[in-house]
């Protein structure tokens, strides 16, 4: 696909948004902020010569920089990952059931065809099971055909391991064709998408238009839930400008609540393989807050 091509279907930047005076989104019970907490769950998903990539993983770990091995594998860093699935995922899923709060969980489906446990457990205490691809790779790439079956196998997987079709989408790193291809293959398969977070463009949702609904007079469009990448525990492995101790992540969360407390809506994404590692921070507060909701994405 051509880059003009690529322009032309996702369609026309929007640079205005809502403007001078923003949105009052009204939250229920007159809340001033709705916070959702969501966990990566990539583990089992990355690359691997064992599933056939050619090279390890060298994305998103301890050790950032470092070239991935080609032809073989890395268990240094294979052991990283399953720190996520093994510890850092259940002391989260743990401390969430302590406080009583829900969360989103962004499965990529191969990682958690590796332990169906996770969704069963999720489904269980009322957590909502998203998207976040059938596989953690760099999708910018791939084939439309090839990127389509990888969306049908996502979808189908979570919806066997959940009992329903994920409602929610992530990418992370995707193609310039993901935002038209994610909801035209849900259509042609009959499921529902409620929302998508694949953009960074605002504090507080808001509506796309999807191609293939172009024609339609009962036309959706898309929910966009912006993704709040500043407030990701990815940063304590950003080399110069991250996170080097957990009050620092603490005190960078609080600031941007206290900013849109009164404007709108922050999530704060979570990976496994480190925040599982760093857990007990203030999240009490928030429970405390009578002007905060607490929400799955879904809701």
């Amino acid at each position: 696909m051509s880059g003009d091509q690529s322009v032309q279907r996702v369609g026309i930047r929007d640079f205005k948004g809502y403007g001078e005076k923003g949105i009052n989104p009204g939250w229920p019970n007159e809340a001033k902020i709705a916070v959702s907490f969501v966990i990566n769950y990539e583990e089992g998903g990355e690359r691997s010569v064992m599933s056939g990539d050619g090279v390890s993983e060298s994305n998103l770990r301890e050790n950032p920089g470092v070239p991935p091995r080609v032809n073989g594998r890395d268990l240094n860093v294979e052991s990283e990952y399953e720190y996520g699935s093994r510890a850092g995922f259940w002391r989260l899923f743990r401390l969430f059931s302590k406080y009583g709060m829900k969360f989103t969980l962004y499965a990529v489906a191969q990682a958690v065809e590796e332990q169906p446990e996770v969704v069963t457990r999720c489904v269980e205490e009322g957590h909502d099971v998203a998207s976040h691809a059938y596989r953690w790779l760099d999708y910018h790439d791939f084939p439309v055909e090839k990127e389509k079956d990888y969306i049908r196998k996502a979808i189908t997987s979570l919806k066997a391991l959940s009992g329903y079709a994920p409602r929610g989408w992530y990418y992370g790193r995707l193609s310039p064709q993901s935002r038209v291809l994610v909801p035209q293959v849900y259509a042609e398969m009959g499921e529902e998408l409620v929302w998508c977070s694949d953009t960074y463009a605002d504090d507080v949702p808001y509506w796309t238009d999807v191609p293939h609904e172009k024609d339609r007079d009962d036309a959706k469009g898309m929910l966009m839930v912006p993704y709040s990448y500043d407030c990701n525990d990815f940063k304590f492995h950003t080399a110069g400008s991250g996170f080097t101790e957990p009050t620092g992540f603490y005190d960078h969360l609080k600031n941007a609540f206290d900013v849109l407390y009164e404007e709108g809506e922050q999530s704060a994404e979570q990976s496994i393989r480190w925040i599982g590692g760093l857990v007990d921070w203030s999240i009490n507060q928030l429970i405390h807050s009578s002007s905060c909701w607490i929400v799955a994405l879904i809701n």
